[in-house]
């Protein structure tokens, strides 16, 4: 005969008392490690969506699984992450002396208005006044740019603050990425056990379509990210954008969010409407924001709904307002709910309609 489980032997009382002791663990524990859960968040994000890339990994090399793969996977993550941010600093720092004697020369001489002001089918009038109220003598000039300076220190340090709070963010889900790498396995069966105890078949269920929503927006995101980031970076060339590698790869990164390669493209228009080519930047700026909407609102959707079977509503539902209400991290956990809500869904239904009538 098997021993009786105590749990199950224990009073009433017991049990409910075990049932609020764990509530209260739980919350303690969550209120404690809240200021990193978006950190953690991003590493489990991350983990399933390269596991199966890392399968195949743990398959050719089977004896780095414990560290050293683990390790050299994270390590590559993060120089993914580092490279275009590095790119991106060294350019910035190479126009550092250009905008100095920028700054110079306007203190000295002024700013006078750019002759493609005059050619604007709209907005010249006003453009003008206001530049000849501000930039366009060395006085006036002066007292804008010593202005800007002042609002420019002081988001400077703000800035700093955030860069070094985001590092240590960044270095957190670097090491959850880490650690759910080496001991995935364990974790994955202690949370199908765990999941089985909770909710039954439907927690297995769940969990699964998870990874499949997270996996299917990281592809939306990402490859079509990268695409419209090469496409744009061809345009960029073509059409005579200052930098146009740098704004290239800018654009793909800011294309996992959405209106962010939007911002890009504008950005890269009006550097060079200021280089004198007007049509160009018509064209550039018209011609890629036409683009990156159809993309973002056909291939997208489809690519993330296609691996849950969500409707092309629900996607962008869950895109747009997960980033709304979570931020970046939203743009995956927003599709992955409204799968799950979607499956609960026909779940529900599907059983009532077994049901006699």
């Amino acid at each position: 005969m098997t021993a009786p489980d105590p749990a199950r032997c224990a009073p009433p009382s017991h049990r409910l008392a075990r049932v609020l002791l764990a509530v209260a663990v739980v919350a303690l524990a969550g209120w404690i490690s809240f200021g990193f859960l978006r950190a953690v968040l991003w590493g489990a994000i991350i983990a399933m969506a390269i596991t199966p890339l890392y399968e195949r990994l743990e398959r050719r090399w089977p004896g780095g699984r414990r560290a050293a793969l683990p390790g050299l996977v994270t390590l590559l993550v993060a120089v993914l992450v580092i490279a275009p941010l590095t790119l991106a600093a060294v350019e910035a720092a190479r126009e550092v002396g250009q905008l100095a004697e920028w700054v110079t020369m306007a203190r000295a001489h002024g700013i006078p208005v750019p002759p493609v002001v005059e050619s604007l089918p709209v907005g010249s009038a006003a453009i003008t006044r206001w530049w000849t109220a501000t930039l366009a003598t060395p006085d006036v000039a002066a007292g804008t740019i010593d202005k800007a300076n002042v609002v420019v220190m002081r988001h400077t340090r703000l800035f700093g603050a955030d860069v070094v709070r985001r590092t240590v963010a960044f270095v957190f889900a670097l090491l959850t990425l880490f650690f759910l790498l080496r001991d995935r396995v364990m974790l994955a069966a202690e949370a199908r056990l765990a999941g089985e105890k909770l909710f039954g078949v439907a927690g297995e269920q769940v969990a699964e379509l998870i990874l499949l929503s997270v996996r299917g927006t990281i592809n939306g995101l990402v490859l079509v990210g990268l695409g419209e980031g090469m496409v744009m970076t061809i345009a960029y060339y073509l059409g005579g954008v200052p930098h146009a590698l740098l704004f290239g790869i800018l654009t793909g990164v800011a294309a996992a969010i959405p209106m962010g390669a939007a911002v890009l493209i504008t950005l890269a228009a009006v550097v060079l409407a200021g280089t004198g080519s007007t049509i160009a930047a018509i064209i550039v700026g018209a011609g890629g924001l036409i683009f990156v909407l159809v993309v973002d609102h056909t291939l997208r959707p489809a690519l993330i709904g296609s691996t849950t079977r969500l409707p092309f509503l629900l996607v962008l539902v869950g895109i747009l307002g997960g980033v709304e209400s979570l931020g970046l991290i939203g743009l995956f956990v927003g599709p992955a709910v409204m799968a799950v809500l979607v499956m609960l869904w026909r779940q529900f239904v599907g059983e009532h309609a077994r049901e006699p009538g």
